[in-house]
């Protein structure tokens, strides 16, 4: 089957998504890439550290052995769920990881959070350069509830790319111009799923995750949401991903209680906000956008000036 095609270019379709750390493309928009990889789109990985400075979380596997090989144990895992999600290509954008604020890693010259931010974006535009996404997701801007360094810097960094990619007087050295079209930001827990999930931990015994941020739904907002993509057929894919991270992800942890069925029935989509649009994507006011590639397959879509 020939690969989908961006119809007001006849380029193959792909999508590029930047993250921090091995294990975020597990927690934030994995099920997306499975979907659109099955449908034969390109995806393409960017990840901007190694995730040296993370905690190894699962207990059983926190020993010296593996502290003292961390930095190849997080690649393997991420090489792993790389495949659970059929990512097509992986790159690794070369920084250390940056930990939190005031820790001693996080003033090490070599981490993302103290890369020079012309350097840092030279290095992404020439990814997107060489891959030629029409579809570009990061992280938004809005950091409150999870202010890491590598994630603030992955917005930086990426908004920066979008803009410079197609402009031939910057980053000359990159490779020849390309301009994605679309930006997306990623990684947002909606009022309306956190209700969902909230409901079907309550309505079990133990421990449900979802009380703390029940304190502050009201602080969710929806608004500035615009697109769901439906997952349910690709959950497998997205649980396999986030198992992979065995020093992040505990198997037996409450985080893996809710089985893939009872998501699939209740709430099986992933949402995002488009930030910036350079082609009209036909959908209606106050609809959800559907598809990552609206604007760029039937109907076809009008480039905006």
């Amino acid at each position: 089957m020939p690969p989908p095609i961006d119809e007001t270019t006849g380029s193959e379709l792909c999508l590029l998504q930047v993250h921090a750390h091995p294990d975020d493309e597990a927690s934030k928009g994995s099920g997306t890439a499975a979907l659109y990889a099955a449908e034969g789109v390109r995806t393409v990985l960017v990840c901007c550290t190694g995730g040296e400075a993370g905690d190894i979380l699962t207990k059983e596997l926190d020993t010296p052995e593996n502290r003292a090989d961390l930095s190849a144990l997080r690649m393997r895992e991420l090489r792993e769920s790389c495949a659970a999600l059929a990512y097509g290509t992986l790159h690794l954008l070369g920084y250390h990881d940056s930990g939190m604020p005031d820790t001693e890693v996080n003033h090490r010259p070599d981490n993302f959070w103290n890369a020079d931010l012309d350097e840092a974006t030279g290095r992404l535009v020439r990814i997107i350069r060489a891959e030629r996404p029409q579809v570009v997701m990061a992280y938004g801007d809005d950091h409150s509830r999870y202010p890491h360094p590598d994630h603030i810097r992955v917005h930086d960094v990426s908004v920066r790319a979008f803009e410079a990619a197609g402009d031939p007087d910057r980053y000359p050295e990159a490779g020849e111009p390309f301009q994605p079209v679309k930006l997306y930001y990623m990684g947002f827990w909606s009022k309306a799923r956190i209700l969902v999930l909230h409901k079907w931990f309550s309505e079990r015994e133990g421990e449900n995750p979802y009380d703390r941020w029940m304190e502050h739904i009201d602080t969710y907002e929806e608004a500035t949401l615009t697109t769901r993509i439906h997952v349910g057929e690709h959950l497998e894919a997205r649980r396999l991903s986030l198992l992979a991270h065995r020093t992040q992800v505990d198997p037996n942890g409450f985080w893996m209680r809710m089985p893939d069925e009872a998501t699939k029935e209740l709430f099986p989509w992933e949402e995002f906000m488009l930030a910036r649009s350079l082609v009209e994507t036909g959908v209606a006011a106050g609809e959800w956008e559907t598809d990552l590639f609206a604007g760029l397959r039937s109907p076809v879509g009008r480039r905006r000036s």
